[in-house]
């Protein structure tokens, strides 16, 4: 029969009863801070939902940023726990950041556009809807992600722009006032009455219903030159569809010019 070592075990109950009067106050408190900092991010968690829902944060944005700073809460949590129970990280920690030294140099491009991209979201420079030129490319922004916006052009050509190019260089955003404002010139010889021009510039802004009456309108003589004068109009227009509604006000322009006996540039004599 085989006999039990008494020594052996009231070492070990020694042992672990100073592991415990040691030990156990810390473990206590670190599994009462670990209770208590869960619950805390969890309300945290809930009142960041409702304040992005508050300040209309872009919608696809609103979990991204939840998880992030909660994650990392947690994270943070845990580390901070362990250093209370006496757990050593210097090892981890520096394991930790090579990684993140490597993964940052890895995706140093791919994290440019990340944080460009989590930017326009909140800063909303443009919006889904909004016209924009940016790039050499003028369209309307069809869509916004994290690391790309696609611009669908006017000519209907699909351009997917970096947000990193987006964040750091110029962009025009055409269509955010929601008016634009027409500039016509045109060039006429000394043998025409400005006024008679004048008369069938106001007629043709008043007959056509795409122009806005505030602002007013503008009408003058932009310059003097030597075989004629420059008659200019500045006329107000909605932002969205300003090409379309810029070629039908100009071919009603020309046609009350006619009707109205004024000889355009380059008409016969």
């Amino acid at each position: 029969m085989m006999k039990i070592d008494t020594g052996n075990i009231d070492h070990f109950y020694d042992k672990a009863y100073d592991w415990i009067i040691d030990k156990g106050p810390s473990l206590i408190l670190g599994i009462i801070l670990l209770i208590l900092g869960l619950w805390l991010i969890k309300l945290l968690g809930k009142w960041m939902q409702g304040g992005m829902h508050r300040k209309d944060i872009n919608p696809s944005l609103r979990p991204f940023l939840t998880s992030l700073i909660l994650i990392t809460l947690r994270v943070l949590l845990v580390l901070t726990i362990m250093q209370i129970v006496g757990i050593q990280l210097t090892f981890l920690t520096v394991l930790i950041g090579g990684i993140g030294v490597a993964a940052g140099l890895a995706l140093s491009g791919t994290l440019q556009n990340f944080a460009s991209g989590v930017l326009i979201l909140l800063l909303k420079p443009f919006v889904v809807g909004d016209n924009i030129i940016a790039q050499g490319q003028e369209g309307t922004v069809t869509s916004i992600q994290i690391f790309y916006t696609i611009v669908k052009t006017f000519d209907n050509r699909t351009v997917v722009i970096p947000n990193s190019k987006l964040s750091n260089e110029v962009i025009i955003n055409i269509s955010r006032e929601g008016t634009r404002r027409l500039d016509v010139e045109i060039k006429f010889s000394y043998g025409i009455d400005y006024q008679q021009v004048a008369s069938i510039f106001n007629q043709t802004v008043d007959e056509f219903s795409d122009c806005l009456k505030t602002p007013e309108r503008r009408i003058g003589v932009s310059s003097l030159e030597d075989n004629g004068f420059k008659a200019n109009l500045n006329v107000w227009i909605k932002a969205h569809g300003f090409t379309d509604t810029k070629l039908a006000f100009l071919e009603a322009l020309m046609k009350n010019l006619k009707l109205g006996g004024v000889r355009l540039p380059g008409m016969p004599e």
